[in-house]
């Protein structure tokens, strides 16, 4: 069997240590490098040019789907595993426009990770069943464009910020706001992203 090359990237320290010796003990894999942050994965899947990215969705700061977005732009034909505890509708719709090959769940047992990075290494997608469960469900009032600028809120950044990092003009970026804190009935965009974050939205 091949060995198959990987890149870790997860911002649960232990997780992913844990994950990265299991997945070596399991199969024929070699884990290059291990990220901490959406910014140290991009660096890392661009200099060692793994196989198989696996990264986890939720990561401060840049997050998952940002930094496949940056990852793309260099290595449009990096194969992607998307690690998540739970994939709303319009993720799992950004995800795979980015062209994400494969979504597992954060739960799942090493032996079937190491399953879904060989079926991606081969050409094949993976979306798991209970992922793609958990996506058909939606009961979030808010758009993906208003999910995107409080993902953003909630990393500590200010409007114009948000508006710099989103290409987007910053009247455009308060009116999303306004539009999640009436959706969420809270009084701050901060509020709005912790009751997002709260029910699962981001």
């Amino acid at each position: 069997m091949t060995t198959v090359t990987v890149v870790l990237a997860d911002d649960e320290a232990l997780l992913r240590r844990a994950l990265a010796s299991l997945l070596t003990l399991e199969g024929e894999i070699t884990v290059l490098a291990e990220a901490q942050d959406g910014e140290s994965a991009v660096r890392a899947t661009l200099r060692h040019r793994p196989d198989v990215l696996v990264i986890d969705l939720e990561m401060p700061g840049l997050d998952g789907l940002g930094a496949v977005a940056e990852i793309r732009r260099a290595r449009p034909d990096q194969v992607i595993l998307m690690v998540t505890r739970h994939a709303r509708p319009g993720v799992l719709r950004k995800a795979l426009k980015l062209g994400v090959q494969g979504f597992v769940s954060k739960s799942a047992e090493p032996a079937h990770i190491t399953a879904v990075i060989n079926t991606l290494h081969e050409g094949k997608r993976w979306i798991d069943p209970d992922v793609s469960a958990l996506a058909v469900v939606d009961d979030c009032p808010l758009t993906d464009r208003e999910i995107d600028v409080l993902r953003e809120t909630g990393g500590g950044y200010s409007v114009a910020d948000i508006a710099t990092r989103l290409r987007l003009a910053q009247g455009t970026v308060r009116n999303y706001l306004s539009n999640t804190m009436q959706k969420t009935q809270t009084r701050t965009r901060h509020e709005a992203a912790r009751y997002a974050r709260e029910h699962d939205w981001l």
